[in-house]
Formats: C-alpha cells, sequence, structure tokens
C-alpha cells in the first residue's frame, strides 16, 4: 500500500496507552497525591482537555465512573477534588458526546452542529410543550441555577419516562443550548442560562452564522474539529474508532481525514482505512521511556469504549454486563479491565461491604499456553490494594476466582503487602 505507514499492534497500542494518559504520565500518582485541593482539581482539567470528553453513568460501584476516570490516571486523588473540577468554576460544560459526557469547555462552539439537529427536529422523546420552555426560561432567568425539582419537577408519574412539562422543556433547552448543566448535586443536574455559564468569546464570533436559531461555526467546520480532536485522543485508529469518541459517522471521518491531518497507517489485523496522527508518530519514533500505570479501568473509560478497539488492542473481548440478567453474567455486574504493564490482564467486578472491597468474580486473562502469568496476579493484587485505599476499605475479600487455581496466589498477593 504505497503511503501507507506500517505499525506494529504493539505500536499501536502504546500510541493509545500514551493519548489515554496511561503512560508517561506528566503526573505520576504519588505526585497527584501531594497536590493541594487546587492543584489536583487543574490535574483534573488538564485530563479532561487531554481526553477529550469523560462520559458520566449512572451506576455507581466503589464510585461514578468519572471519577474512576479520574483516579485511573492519576491515581488516589480526593474525590471532592474531582468532583470540584468537573462542576466547579467555568472549566467544562456536560453536553452529548460519546454518550452524556464532561467536555472541556473550549469545546462548547464545535457541537453547535449538535444543537442545530436538535433545533431543526424540534423534539426530543417526547413532544416539546412551547409554552413551558418560556415559564422555565424565564424561571431560570429570575433564579437560576436551579434542579429539575426547583423548576417544576422530573415526572409527571411513576415511571421514569413518564416526564414533566418542566422536565421536557429544560432538556430541550439543554439539548438546543439555551441552558447548561452547570454543576450536579448528588446525581441531579443543575442548570442555568447558556449566556450566565459560557464565555461570550464561545458564543459569538464574527465568522459565525446564526443557523436554526443556534450560532455557532458551520456544521461542516464543526464536524471536521472534532474529526481531529476524535483523532488526537486516540493516537492511531480506524475510521470507526475515531467516529466513536464524539458519534460522528465513518464517512465525515473518511471526509475530513486530509483537513484534519491524518496519515494512513496499517497495522496488522486491523480494517485497511486505519489513520495515525503525526504527533502520535513523532512521539513513537522519539522512543520515550514509558512508565506504565497499573489501575481498575471503568467499563465507561475511553480507552475501552469501542469493542472492537479493545479487542485489536488487548485481545480482550470486554462488555458491560449490568444489563444482562444476572444468570446470564459470566464476569460480574460492573466488571471492570484491570490494566498493568500495558495489558489487560484480569477482570474484577468489585462492591462495598462497608469497610470491605469484596471482589465478587475475579477474572484472569490466560496467556498463549493456556497459563496465568504470576505478573497478571501481582499486578492484579496491586489495582486491588490501591483501589481500596482509595476507597476508604481496610480489608479486601476475594468470592470467586476464575480459574480457581489462581485464588491462593493472588490471596497471598493481596497480603504480601
Amino acid at each position: 500500500m504505497s503511503g501507507v505507514i506500517e505499525l506494529s499492534r504493539d505500536d499501536a497500542r502504546r500510541i493509545a496507552l500514551w493519548r489515554q494518559g496511561f503512560l508517561s504520565p506528566t503526573l505520576t500518582p504519588a505526585a497527584a497525591g501531594r497536590l493541594s485541593a487546587a492543584g489536583q482539581e487543574r490535574a483534573v482539567h488538564g485530563m479532561v482537555r487531554d481526553l477529550g470528553a469523560v462520559q458520566l453513568d449512572t451506576i455507581s460501584v466503589l464510585a461514578r465512573s468519572h471519577e474512576l476516570i479520574a483516579y485511573s490516571r492519576l491515581g488516589p486523588l480526593q474525590r471532592g477534588a474531582i468532583e470540584a473540577a468537573y462542576w466547579g468554576g467555568d472549566s467544562s460544560f456536560e453536553y452529548w458526546s460519546h454518550a452524556a459526557c464532561i467536555l472541556p469547555i473550549e469545546s462548547w462552539p464545535l457541537f453547535s452542529f449538535r444543537r442545530r439537529h436538535y433545533a431543526r427536529k424540534g423534539i426530543r422523546w417526547h413532544e416539546v410543550p412551547q409554552a413551558a420552555v418560556a415559564t422555565v426560561l424565564a424561571k431560570l432567568t429570575s433564579d437560576g441555577p436551579l434542579t429539575t425539582k426547583e423548576i417544576g419537577g422530573a415526572k409527571k408519574g411513576g415511571e421514569w419516562w413518564d416526564w414533566s412539562e418542566s422536565k421536557v422543556a429544560v432538556e430541550y433547552l439543554l439539548d438546543v443550548g439555551q441552558v447548561v448543566c452547570s454543576s450536579r448535586i448528588g446525581w441531579r443536574r443543575v442548570y442555568d442560562l447558556a449566556e450566565r455559564v459560557v464565555p461570550i468569546d464561545l458564543r459569538a464570533h464574527p465568522d459565525w452564522s446564526d443557523d436554526a436559531g443556534v450560532v455557532g461555526p458551520s456544521d461542516d467546520a464543526c464536524i471536521r474539529a472534532l474529526v481531529t480532536d476524535g483523532a488526537r485522543t486516540v493516537g492511531v485508529g480506524t475510521s470507526g474508532d475515531i467516529a466513536d469518541v464524539h458519534r460522528l459517522t465513518i464517512a465525515e471521518v473518511e471526509q475530513h481525514a486530509n483537513d484534519a491531518g491524518l496519515l494512513r497507517v496499517h497495522v496488522p489485523g486491523w480494517p485497511q482505512k486505519s489513520w495515525a496522527t503525526q504527533a502520535s508518530l513523532d512521539w513513537l519514533a522519539a522512543g520515550v521511556r514509558a512508565t506504565h500505570r497499573t489501575t481498575l479501568l471503568s467499563p465507561f473509560d475511553s480507552l475501552v469504549w469501542h469493542r472492537g478497539r479493545t479487542e485489536r488492542l488487548f485481545g480482550m473481548a470486554h462488555r458491560l454486563e449490568a444489563y444482562t440478567p444476572a444468570a446470564k453474567r459470566v464476569h460480574g455486574y460492573f466488571a471492570m479491565p484491570v490494566l498493568h504493564k500495558g495489558a489487560l490482564v484480569a477482570r474484577v467486578d468489585p462492591r462495598r461491604d462497608g469497610q470491605t472491597l469484596v471482589a465478587s468474580t475475579v477474572t484472569f486473562e490466560a496467556d498463549s499456553a493456556g497459563r496465568i502469568p504470576d505478573e497478571s496476579i501481582r499486578g492484579t493484587a496491586a489495582a486491588l490494594r490501591e483501589a481500596a485505599r482509595w476507597v476508604g476499605c481496610g480489608d479486601i475479600r476475594l468470592c470467586t476466582v476464575v480459574p480457581s487455581s489462581a485464588e491462593y496466589q493472588l490471596s497471598q498477593a493481596l497480603n504480601s503487602n
């Protein structure tokens, strides 16, 4: 393939780990833990900018997923500092990217195309009651920021989807960008007017137009910028990998690949249309000595968002089983991959029982000879010990270990330090 750069699978994996903040971090976990609360907040701000998007989810096992994202990269930060970094100040906002995500505030203009989509559509899952829209805007103007309860309540009835008119209205206003989720209290969104949260230079520019009532760059300019950002955050990936970051289409990635400065690469076993950024290739060529992170990963971590990519990079076919009937689960409700020395070596399904971290199921990945490497067991024990300390657990209890022959060695490793 003329003009295509050859990369090994190991090269691709190293680039992915580097771009996702797990390789040669600028701030080691030990150093992060010594920072002041304000310093820890700044570290999380930097992480959000580097990742481009941090997914939110309602499930909380050891901690909420967005807390786990910061922990897995930066180590045992104060959980209050992580929350303050996401929801305090004006450095980030919440919107629809890969899913519901925390995004760096600088990305606000780039989602104009999605806000226009909702504005043109004119509906959510529900018809939008225009009278309620006007009422909600007036209430936020006079009394904001407000929670859904303060605006008028979330539900009409008992089912979660049976939203009240005020809830439909405020979520529509969030979709089209007139309202911003400025923070969260517990897991409840706090809404405010965009004009009070988003800096004026991110809401207006002489070169922007007002299309469908949404001021911002053109749809094409937004998509081109998000292709560039998606490629930056994966470092190397297929067209589908890049599209998946901000839920674009493969056609949009390939249309804008040249404008985004992407270079065609070939990785054995990967689809033909694969790309890398020049910065990633330069980093690889520099031969930087790497420090690997050993940690538990949230199933919603951007390193493992895309199932096909996870299997191509790490050889692990991983999926979230929280929505699978309990009797059909293989690895557990919230199985967290264990990252150790650049490999996914196991899965741990954790829960808390008072001051004990319970590893309900630990499933190890066998090597090519069908064995469980000693290094995988030591790495999993280290990841469990650090996670337990972070969430305030003084003890770790093992339940099911697969294969059972690894249980004794894992137990010994857990008690070695």
